[in-house]
């Protein structure tokens, strides 16, 4: 069967990251698509390490498997039954975060992920992945967007990505302090489009692209601020990307290396609106067995939509209207 080199971009949203384990699943086990480049941030950033440290285990299977063990063992260490209802302690937390540091709530720098993400990778054996990896972290002392590669990384890498500071400790690598790569870069687009092999971008959204109402009450105003800032670099990279595009196609001679891949470059959406739109904000921090399974199940159905309407376009044609996404 004749593949498709493609770029995942894979956004963050905590626990919601098992939407695109099931997307990923799903694209997965057609065997039409090979994940020449990933991007992420956060739970994206967990997803691309495990899908490329699995493809280089078993391919295909292999990929599939290491999603699988990963967000199957996260969800067994918060056994909460209630998918809409997260614990009140939790609540509790959160708000005491608004006067107390981390470091005052979780003085022990207890992390779950820490353990599971270590046992799930074989970091030295990731570091020579061929596949493009490009994970998004947070500068803290600049606010910039920091990158890092698959030669360089470790745990504390990936937990530099996900780190919310509100509820666990700065990661600090090399000396420098980062926080969640979602706040800068939710996920990173230009590295695939300006250095990925691959012509082809599959952009993988869990933050809401679009809002029907006003928010009325205090929580909702508070989730639409949260949203509203864990997807605006999103939308400022896509409308750089747009203007980027248009320039290298209204040049008529002198194409550079740059200008070529930008005309060839061709890119693809697939959403979590309808999923993530409806669950409490809250729930990104609980992943419990039945909201991980929910989502999963809910990625896979998106994704065998996404294929049936658009799957047999890719390596054609761009299926998303940069344009009309950005307005």
């Amino acid at each position: 069967m004749k593949t498709t080199e493609i770029a995942l971009a894979l956004q963050g949203g905590g626990a919601h990251g098992a939407f695109t384990w099931g997307v990923l699943d799903r694209l997965l086990e057609t065997r039409r698509y090979h994940p020449a480049a990933l991007s992420g941030a956060s739970a994206g950033a967990m997803n691309a390490a495990l899908l490329a440290y699995g493809w280089m285990e078993d391919g295909y299977d292999g990929a599939r498997e290491a999603l699988g063990q990963f967000w199957q063992r996260l969800s067994a260490l918060y056994p909460w039954p209630a998918a809409h209802a997260p614990p009140v302690a939790l609540q509790g937390l959160l708000q005491l975060s608004h006067f107390l540091t981390s470091d005052q709530l979780n003085p022990f720098d207890y992390n779950p992920l820490r353990e599971l993400i270590a046992s799930s990778i074989d970091f030295a054996r990731l570091r020579t992945t061929p596949i493009q990896l490009f994970i998004a972290a947070t500068h803290v002392n600049s606010g910039r967007l920091k990158l890092f590669h698959a030669h360089e990384l470790s745990v504390e890498h990936l937990l530099a990505s996900a780190c919310l500071p509100q509820l666990h400790h700065t990661v600090h690598i090399d000396g420098e302090a980062y926080w969640d790569g979602g706040l800068t870069a939710n996920p990173p687009l230009f590295p695939l489009a300006y250095q990925g092999r691959a012509r082809d971008i599959v952009l993988v959204t869990l933050v809401p692209q679009q809002w029907e109402e006003m928010p009325g009450r205090a929580g909702a105003v508070e989730r639409r601020l949260n949203d509203i800032s864990f997807g605006s670099s999103l939308h400022t990279e896509l409308q750089g990307l747009a203007i980027a595009k248009r320039e290298a196609g209204r040049s008529l001679f002198g194409l550079g290396r740059l200008e070529r891949h930008l005309r060839q470059l061709r890119l693809h959406h697939i959403d979590a609106d309808a999923t993530t739109g409806a669950l409490d904000s809250l729930s990104k921090l609980t992943p419990h067995h039945g909201l991980v399974q929910q989502l999963f199940a809910a990625g896979r159905e998106r994704a065998q939509a996404w294929l049936q309407e658009h799957g047999a376009e890719v390596g054609r044609k761009s299926t998303m209207r940069l344009w009309r996404r950005i307005g």
